[in-house]
């Protein structure tokens, strides 16, 4: 996670393509796949492709934690799945930490309830921004010109 749009280019190549896509939807629910600079871990960089996932939240509490840091945060969504069932669980607040406590350094309670939504996953690292995953704000991905995979449709 960046704070800002500026901040992208040190860690990812941002062609002129990918940064007016970027600059329609930022900040927003969407994590975008950039080829990676070498300031980016090997932790959190797609070993084949050298690409990097990269978002820039619109969530007070994550743009606060940026901001207080200075540096953008490596973090990881944690989303519950049930056995057999392909969509995320929904549980409340208790199960979710009584689940998590002991496999993450930190959990920030704002005070809403867990939700089961995710980002949109777009594909920035090409010529052409494909939609790599439905998310939140998918809709407006594809009305800023980003094309849909048809796997994805």
């Amino acid at each position: 996670m960046c704070p800002s749009l500026s901040d992208i280019s040190q860690y990812a190549i941002v062609t002129d393509r990918a940064y007016r896509t970027m600059r329609h939807l930022i900040p927003g629910p969407y994590t975008f796949l950039l080829p990676a600079t070498k300031l980016v871990p090997k932790l959190v960089m797609n070993p084949k492709r050298k690409t990097t996932g990269i978002r820039v939240p619109n969530h007070p509490v994550s743009q606060a934690l940026l901001a207080a840091l200075g540096n953008p945060i490596i973090s990881t969504s944690a989303h519950p799945v049930v056995e057999d069932e392909p969509e995320p669980a929904q549980i409340s607040q208790a199960e979710l930490l009584d689940r998590f406590e002991n496999m993450v350094d930190l959990i920030v309670d704002d005070g809403s309830e867990p939700g089961t939504q995710v980002s949109t996953i777009l594909d920035l690292s090409t010529d052409t921004p494909t939609l790599v995953r439905r998310g939140l704000g998918w809709e407006e991905a594809i009305q800023s010109g980003v094309e849909e995979l048809s796997e994805t449709a």
